[in-house]
């Protein structure tokens, strides 16, 4: 080994070290935002405090919407750690990183050592994996379990593994989509499935079927994720049809959450959430389809099949979020890094250099830009030297890349674009910060403690802040909301008041209470002379307690 080579991997190692500094060190600095980050934080506060981790409850009520694999990890966390903000985030930055150092072992044993280092490169300072990694969502854990199966069920078709290797890792892609359904359902199975059968019947290669060992996989797979589904379904009579009728047919097939948006809607989610290597990407779909010389398995186009398939179904579904789209960039980000190794430093210059257009426009925009919905203009403000910095750090760094391009330098242009993005994405994120008064219950949860006294009734009319109970640590008695815990009433009715006028009568019978409600609430029950005292508010929340 050259000392040249030896000194690029010492320097390696503190990429990495930095990387990993950079990752992990902004996980407890922002307050918990809602509504996904208060919703998970809290099921999984009460799961620990509760010790039933069985029976998911939001707000003391059953919650079975989703699986429970994050909560698990959220409540073990918050065991050690305490109810704070990085115990809540740790499970999806942990798996983000995961997802990154598998793969470049992915990368690394498909396509060589360089591939490898091109993936973990690209999938590490994606736009979107980065932001969805740093957030308290299921979607992080689901994409690292689907990505495992992926990368498990590549390694182990590929055309040089041994009957052993192929056992081996087929086994672990079976055990990796027992973990995606114990992430966030039967879209764990789905993905991996169809991708599988659209696979043989493009390829006409049914060998595969031959190599899944589809006896002791199957058997695996159930005991792993059957006994949870098993368990709650014995203590919850009622779950089976909740969590697999309307939490999978009707979410998918109707508009029963409301999330209705057009068909392409992720096409600009997908184009956003690959900068800084939208182009590269791109670039690598159109060549990607081509065959694999002298190979059987053709790893690239079950790659493309994986990505198209995600991609259409999430937009044919009836309910559509942003991050839904996330188990597909880890497969993009392979399929760029093996096109990486073969792209000339010129083209990759021309295909980085949009990038460092796009920061130097964002650096004369922001200036400009002084609302963002609901959320106070004073509070933007404190955001825009955060973005600022951000900005700067991207367009420094995309022009160094594209002049590192340019020279031919492609590793080192690589590098630097990955670092770059990464840094200043964690900026946006930290950043982020800033809005949490608009964002967050932190600030009313400080301001609302002195008022609490143990056991009294403590209210949230007409309204529910996911946040807050998490910042308290404990719950609120619904009354006149309903919404996504409508099911969880339904069965234990008695752990909410159904209108806002039964509220108004129980609250005069109370000697001390408090009640959380919105400023339109709060407007209307002031202006009628209702029984109550401000204690404290924002721009939209009110807390008050009885005269």
């Amino acid at each position: 080994m050259s000392p040249s080579l030896e000194l690029s991997k010492r320097s390696l190692l503190l990429l990495v070290l930095a990387a990993l500094i950079v990752w992990f060190a902004n996980l407890d600095y922002r307050k918990l935002t809602k509504p996904d980050e208060g919703r998970y934080a809290e099921l999984s506060r009460e799961m620990a405090v509760s010790g039933d981790w069985v029976t998911p409850r939001l707000n003391g009520i059953k919650y079975f919407e989703k699986p429970p694999l994050h909560y698990w990890a959220g409540a073990a966390a918050i065991s050690i750690f305490g109810a704070r903000e990085g115990a809540a985030r740790l499970w999806s930055a942990l798996t983000g990183a995961m997802g990154i150092v598998l793969a470049w072992y992915a990368g690394r044993r498909l396509m060589g050592p360089r591939a490898g280092l091109y993936a973990a490169a690209v999938l590490g300072s994606s736009l979107m994996y980065v932001v969805v990694a740093h957030l308290n969502t299921l979607d992080m854990g689901l994409t690292f379990f689907l990505f495992l199966a992926l990368c498990a069920f590549l390694l182990a078709q590929r055309d040089q593994a041994s009957r052993r290797e192929n056992a081996i890792w087929m086994h672990v892609a079976w055990a990796a989509t027992a973990g995606a359904v114990l992430s966030k359902g039967l879209v764990g199975i789905a993905i991996p499935g169809a991708t599988l059968v659209l696979y043989t019947l493009v390829q006409r290669d049914w060998q595969r079927w031959r190599r899944l060992h589809l006896g002791s996989g199957v058997l695996l797979f159930f005991a792993l994720a059957a006994p949870w589904f098993v368990l709650v379904s014995l203590r919850n009579p009622e779950f089976p049809w909740f969590f697999f009728v309307h939490e999978h047919l009707l979410r998918y097939t109707t508009q029963i959450h409301q999330r209705v948006e057009p068909w392409y809607y992720y096409v600009p989610m997908l184009i956003a959430g690959a900068l800084p290597w939208t182009v590269v990407m791109a670039d690598a779909v159109r060549r990607g389809w081509s065959a694999e010389p002298d190979r059987i398995f053709q790893a690239r186009r079950f790659l493309l099949l994986w990505c198209g398939f995600v991609l259409a179904f999430f937009s044919a579904s009836g309910s559509k979020l942003p991050p839904y789209i996330l188990p597909l960039f880890p497969a993009l980000a392979l399929l760029c890094a093996g096109h990486l190794t073969t792209l000339p430093g010129r083209a990759l210059g021309w295909q980085l250099a949009p990038m460092a257009v796009l920061t130097a426009a964002a650096l004369v925009a922001l200036p400009f830009v002084h609302t963002s919905g609901d959320t106070p203009v004073a509070l933007i403000e404190r955001y825009k030297p955060w973005l600022a910095a951000a900005a700067l750090v991207g367009l420094v760094t995309a022009v160094w890349s594209v002049l590192l391009s340019f020279s031919r330098r492609v590793p080192a242009a690589v590098l630097t674009a990955g670092a770059g993005a990464l840094l200043a994405l964690q900026l946006m994120i930290t950043g982020y910060e800033s809005l949490s008064p608009s964002l967050s219950a932190y600030g009313i949860a400080q301001a609302v403690k002195p008022y609490l006294k143990p056991g009294i009734p403590f209210y949230s009319v007409a309204t529910y802040d996911q946040t807050l109970d998490f910042y308290l640590e404990r719950t609120l008695t619904l009354a006149g909301f309903r919404d996504e815990l409508d099911y969880g009433l339904q069965q234990e009715p008695r752990l909410g008041i159904a209108s806002v006028a039964d509220w108004m009568q129980l609250w005069r019978q109370q000697p001390y209470a408090l009640a959380l409600m919105n400023k339109v609430t709060y407007d209307s029950l002031a202006t009628s002379g209702f029984p109550m005292e401000l204690i404290a508010h924002d721009h939209w929340r009110y807390v008050v307690k009885t005269p």
